[in-house]
């Protein structure tokens, strides 16, 4: 377990935090504007269209083999991100990391999903969520503390040379205690599905994320026009392949179990909130608020401390409530957003961030009370045989659901800047994006009533 949620850690860490290197890279390797998006953008796209058919290729091939393979691959490619010597050559060292990761973080769910059975998987699962959401909140202060204490000089560099050892670790230990599994029916890897896959994620995820940078250009809408086609080619090609007996990438016979289908939904939801959440806030902060990336990293201490009191509890409240967890956590993270706007906007912060505690304690509380027991729920009556494979494009709809909220959540903040340049501008645009935050765990809280009522556990 330690070993598996360390690769994770690693993996989710990478979103957040290189968000607090910008500004430093920037100055050292003199990088252009397009150059620092592909920073980030070329992370998020290059794991976002991959992990379905890394899922798949686990399935196929060995999920601790191809485990081992992205994990290695992360580590020297996290390797070259640090000592990168030109902008062009961290862009594309950043894309290696997002095609690394799209190997490995499938498998290390499916492991999971695999290795343990009955209430051991929901622990597992939870283990999962529960790293996976300390990692994205905790990302901030992470990287604010490795710039500020500059180790050996390196400032920026240490936000990516510090997976080397922990990655270097993580592997001998993987090959001395994790098991191996695969899909006992193998077949060839789905080459017309592959295609189809990637082109229509590409097309989907790289225009949420370069648009409205970009000023949302006329090739971003023909993008997003021609994903659709793209996607519904994929299911068609899919069924076919399944109806024959082939090797599909997604039997699509998953998505018959209502808890998976409607899971999904709820993930995409959810991460739409939480991705556009951390980025608005810290942007808000350091901009609006004049806080150093340390600072800032700070005040994501509460957040922090409401999502893992209730992650831990969550699966053993579940077990009570069933779905309706999700339920209380939906209504939790909509409180604790209701009180940070009302105090936002009637007293601002002016350098009193204690008045933000109460709402972002009750606003992580929540966020633990829903991803905590989501993962279990999507995932935890699956036939193991597809575990990759679902594994994939559960983590696929937390990638895409970021991409969404951001750049909605984006339109909306960046609108209300545009053509200010006063620090006193930001908070009325970090309130219409709560707003909009507002309105999805709104949404959250009336989808998980689809849900079946109570979930059981497959032994």
């Amino acid at each position: 377990m330690p070993i598996i949620l360390a690769a994770i850690f690693m993996v989710a860490l990478d979103f957040f935090i290189v968000n607090v290197a910008i500004p430093s890279t920037q100055r050292e390797l003199n990088a252009s504007p397009a150059a620092i998006q592909f920073i980030i953008a070329g992370y998020w796209l290059s794991l976002a269209t991959g992990l379905i058919i890394g899922g798949r290729i686990g399935d196929l091939y060995g999920r601790r083999r191809i485990f081992l393979i992205g994990l290695a691959c992360f580590t020297a490619a996290s390797a070259a991100c640090g000592l990168a010597p030109t902008a062009e050559f961290l862009v594309a060292a950043r894309i290696a990391q997002g095609l690394s990761a799209a190997l490995l973080m499938p498998q290390g769910l499916a492991i999971l999903g695999v290795v343990y059975t009955g209430a051991a998987r929901a622990r597992a699962f939870t283990a999962y969520a529960v790293t996976l959401g300390l990692a994205s909140v905790c990302g901030q202060l992470i990287g604010g503390i490795l710039i500020e204490t500059d180790l050996l000089g390196l400032s920026w560099r240490n936000c990516y040379l510090v997976n080397v050892p922990i990655g270097i670790t993580t592997l001998l230990l993987t090959l001395r205690f994790v098991p191996e599994s695969r899909a006992e029916n193998r077949t060839r890897l789905d080459f017309v599905g592959t295609v189809l896959i990637a082109a229509g994620l590409v097309a989907l995820v790289l225009p949420l994320v370069e648009g409205r940078e970009r000023g949302w250009p006329m090739w971003t809408w023909i993008m997003l026009a021609a994903s659709v086609p793209a996607l519904a080619a994929f299911v068609r090609h899919q069924r076919a392949l399944l109806a024959r007996a082939g090797g599909p990438l997604i039997d699509v016979r998953l998505f018959r179990e209502r808890a998976f289908s409607v899971g999904l939904v709820v993930t995409v939801l959810f991460n739409m909130l939480m991705g556009s959440f951390f980025l608005f806030l810290a942007i808000y902060l350091q901009e609006g608020q004049g806080m150093t990336p340390l600072q800032s990293g700070i005040i994501f201490t509460p957040i922090a401390a409401g999502y893992f009191i209730t992650s831990l509890r969550a699966e053993a409240i579940s077990q009570r409530l069933g779905r309706h967890v999700l339920t209380v956590g939906s209504v939790v993270m909509f409180i604790g957003l209701i009180i940070t706007y009302m105090i936002v906007s009637d007293i601002g912060i002016g350098g009193r961030t204690a008045v933000l505690v109460p709402g972002f304690v009750l606003a992580g509380a929540g966020m633990g009370l829903v991803l905590a027991p989501l993962t279990n729920t999507v995932l935890a009556n699956l036939d193991p045989e597809y575990a990759g494979a679902a594994s994939g494009v559960l983590a696929t709809s937390q990638q895409v659901g970021g991409a969404v909220g951001v750049a909605i959540v984006g339109v909306v903040f960046y609108n209300r800047l545009e053509g200010f340049t006063d620090p006193m501008t930001y908070a009325p645009a970090f309130l219409a994006g709560v707003l909009w935050l507002i309105g999805f765990a709104v949404a959250i809280g009336l989808l998980v009533q689809f849900l079946p009522r109570h979930r059981t556990v497959a032994n």
